[in-house]
């Protein structure tokens, strides 16, 4: 499975880019923090997406996109700490992206799952 192909992983990509877009407005004090801990996580969904669809098996790249979940969770409260902070107003389209990506990975998931079970 090329990750390239997977719309998840095109998705995830769009993620990555609207968070470096929002992450520009926030002050500057908060390069180290709260920005590149934003940055980080969006860029782990698809880089996980990525690696798992590089290994050997379905259970390895189910294992990896359940980091991509995990990341996207952190992702996630990270975005309500911004808000909570004040940096961000409307998170219609984040909140909106993120749940889009959360289904797509379940779904991605459970085919797998399935998969490797009708394997045995």
């Amino acid at each position: 499975m090329d990750h390239k192909d997977l719309e998840v992983w095109k998705e995830s990509i769009e993620l990555v880019k609207l968070i470096y877009t929002i992450t520009e407005e926030f002050p500057k004090s908060e390069l180290y923090g709260l920005t590149n801990q934003l940055r980080r996580s969006a860029i782990s969904v698809p880089s996980n997406i990525a690696e798992g669809c590089a290994r050997n098996s379905d259970k390895e790249l189910i294992q990896f996109l359940y980091f991509s979940l995990a990341s996207l969770a952190e992702l996630e409260t990270q975005i309500v700490i911004a808000k909570e902070l004040s940096y961000l107003n409307n998170l219609d389209n984040i909140d909106n992206k993120i749940t889009s990506i959360r289904k797509m990975l379940l779904g991605l998931i459970k085919y797998l799952k399935n998969k490797v079970n009708s394997d045995k």
